[in-house]
């Protein structure tokens, strides 16, 4: 049996056992991670409206407060201390108002190497940053392991170190689904030579697992949903599109699942209320709202989007109108059955040159693992024990997220 022919059709990564493919009922709660990579700017995110601290920081990069006058680049009032960034205004400034989406600034990893790669790794390992760590676990694997999370995927082109493990998890890239197609020549040449074979129900699971998002995810098919759509005025683009097709899956047989977004590394040119950053957040802020969408109101309520980066940016805005590696971050979250209305959770600390993680960055007040598990007992009822297999070693910390 030789690999390369799965990997040549494309097949390798979704050819999993039957059980891992086939029943996410609709009734289960769904989980989706959202992993910003690169490290984005959670100052100019949620903004610490309530510091002064903050503006004499970013003189140039800072979002305004908001005022008793319409202001397009001013932020979005949140409580007295913070704001949301005006790009998110038609995206997710609505689900905050409607007690659908809360975030939790100073979170994040103890990892302090600032490094992107070996920060990104120490979190989807989701093990203690001492002794030595098992490169093939990481926490999402276990969670799935841990709940029976037979509709579990990984909307990525390889599957992610978060999801490695001995639950077997699938991963399929959604931005182009022309790929996913297997012409009837190369399915029945494959099939012939995987017959009577340990792999034959893989492949051919892997086959139907194809021709399902083939179907799914038609082009045809998904210009009828998103003409449809048109009437809340969110544009077919970039992440979004993809973001609609996480949703339709996640309506049916997935119900957790990975995606990650690069491209948050901005050291140059950030801007404030508008530029780089900016867009990038009115772009995620609207395929987030169509995750909504797709979902509907029902299966919204029994759904949990975590958006996590590996870490935030300094507190003060460097030399070229941008930001540095940093240490704490914001994290989304965002539900249709949130529980925490106020739009802003977890410890928080005022900010002023005192308080800053070495006098530069967001001190982690609300480690990441802590916060996921104390979410996950509440949203799939983890016990203690299962906790302690996905989270070695962690502190859970319930913030009554849900």
């Amino acid at each position: 049996m030789q690999r390369r022919h799965l990997i040549q059709a494309g097949l390798a990564s979704i050819a999993l056992p039957g059980a891992q493919l086939f029943a996410a009922g609709a009734d289960r709660p769904r989980f989706l991670l959202v992993f910003l990579r690169g490290g984005y700017d959670a100052a100019n995110l949620l903004v610490p409206t309530g510091s002064s601290f903050y503006y004499e920081s970013r003189p140039k990069i800072a979002i305004a407060k908001p005022g008793s006058e319409p202001n397009a680049e001013a932020a979005l009032a949140v409580n007295a201390d913070w704001g949301l960034h005006p790009a998110l205004r038609e995206s997710l400034y609505p689900l905050l108002q409607a007690g659908q989406a809360t975030f939790i600034p100073f979170a994040g990893t103890d990892d302090l190497t600032r490094s992107h790669f070996e920060t990104q790794d120490s979190i989807e390992l989701g093990q203690n940053l001492s002794g030595q760590r098992d490169f093939q676990s990481g926490f999402m694997n276990r969670l799935a392991t841990e709940i029976g999370a037979r509709g579990a995927i990984s909307f990525t082109d390889q599957l992610p170190i978060a999801f490695r493990g001995s639950a077997k998890i699938g991963n399929a890239a959604l931005r182009d689904n022309a790929k996913l197609a297997v012409d009837a020549k190369t399915r029945k040449l494959l099939s012939g030579m995987y017959q009577e074979q340990p792999l034959s129900a893989q492949v051919e699971e892997g086959f139907a697992l194809r021709e399902e998002l083939v179907r799914e995810l038609s082009p045809e098919k998904m210009k009828m949903e998103m003409d449809a759509a048109g009437r809340n005025a969110i544009n077919a683009k970039g992440f979004e599109l993809e973001a609609r097709r996480i949703g339709k899956l996640m309506r049916g047989r997935f119900s957790l699942g990975f995606i990650d977004v690069g491209g948050w590394d901005t050291h140059v040119g950030q801007g404030g209320a508008t530029g780089t950053l900016a867009t990038r957040f009115e772009e995620l802020g609207r395929g987030l709202a169509a995750i909504s969408s797709e979902l509907g109101p029902e299966l919204w309520k029994q759904t949990t989007v975590m958006v996590i980066s590996e870490f935030g940016r300094t507190f003060r805005e460097n030399g070229n109108r941008g930001t540095d590696h940093g240490h704490g971050s914001c994290y989304w979250l965002l539900g249709g059955g949130l529980a925490s209305k106020g739009g802003v959770a977890g410890e928080q600390v005022a900010l002023t040159a005192k308080t800053l993680h070495q006098g530069r960055d967001y001190p982690v007040l609300n480690e990441y693992r802590s916060v996921l598990g104390g979410l996950w007992r509440r949203q799939f009822g983890l016990s203690d024990d299962a906790l302690g297999r996905v989270f070695p070693g962690a502190q859970i910390q319930d913030l009554g997220l849900v």
